[in-house]
């Protein structure tokens, strides 16, 4: 592997509304269509996408040649369901990912079924049309902590020498659906935990955000499960301690829901 195919980036992307798909307005599918040109340059050679829609007792990963993409979305316009991201998958990252996480002390067990979900195929869809970098899809842990799925990214690191993009797919933000939306701009709780998360991450106070359930506030509202939020420890894990990270993108739905994503460059 030459040193031309090597990255020093890892990202968290908050994924989102899907509706983005279809609706211009959205700040945050601007920011996927400018990905090529204003975030990440170098054509990878394959993406790993560490998904919060795909939740497994050991980690998981797609092996087949060609995932089907699903429509795991409700309450869309008619038009969404017919849209097809026809990227191959990536079934030696698959396997290189397993051979890693063992490696590393993990379980890691192959899917040669299972397809990408919303949070890996509609951010790619904006983000790469051509589809034709090949993909695979991680799943997360819900039973297991943060710490846990740090480690997990540290395992795969080596990936990066290899051209492989890994993207931690979830949402900065994202209260419960029975949160009330907030109409006069951004939510100040919503705010507060989202400002830590920057202010934390930029300062390189990377220990903290393993352990936001006890140092972030408002945690409980802006973050009561962590499904959409352990991929950004995967990302940080895979960039390694002394890696620098840049808030890429912030914008926000309704007041709640933050698409604050990030860049981890490996120095």
């Amino acid at each position: 592997m030459g040193a031309e195919d090597m990255l020093r980036e890892t990202f968290f992307i908050s994924h989102g509304n899907p509706i983005m798909l279809v609706d211009e307005s959205m700040p945050a599918r601007h920011f996927y269509e400018g990905w090529k040109e204003k975030v990440l340059s170098k054509r990878p050679k394959s993406i790993l996408v560490v998904s919060s829609h795909w939740c497994t007792s050991v980690p998981t990963v797609t092996a087949g040649d060609h995932p089907d993409i699903m429509h795991d979305f409700v309450d869309c316009p008619a038009s969404m369901y017919q849209l097809k991201y026809p990227v191959s998958g990536a079934p030696d990252v698959a396997k290189r990912v397993q051979e890693l996480l063992t490696s590393s002390g993990f379980k890691c067990e192959l899917d040669m079924k299972y397809g990408f979900d919303h949070g890996t195929w509609v951010p790619l869809f904006l983000m790469y049309p051509e589809a034709d970098i090949p993909v695979c899809q991680l799943s997360i842990q819900l039973e297991k902590d943060a710490t846990y799925h740090y480690n997990l990214g540290r395992a795969l690191a080596p990936l990066k020498d290899e051209g492989v993009l890994i993207i931690g797919s979830g949402v900065a933000v994202r209260p419960s659906d029975d949160t009330p939306h907030f109409f006069g701009g951004v939510a100040p709780w919503a705010t507060e935990f989202d400002d830590w998360v920057e202010e934390t991450l930029i300062s390189g106070r990377y220990e903290d955000v393993i352990h936001y359930q006890t140092n972030a506030p408002n945690c409980n509202l802006a973050q009561p499960e962590p499904d959409h939020f352990y991929q950004l420890h995967v990302a940080l894990g895979a960039a390694g301690q002394n890696s620098n990270a840049e808030l890429v993108h912030r914008s926000w739905d309704h007041g709640t829901l933050s698409y604050a994503s990030y860049k981890f460059t490996s120095t």
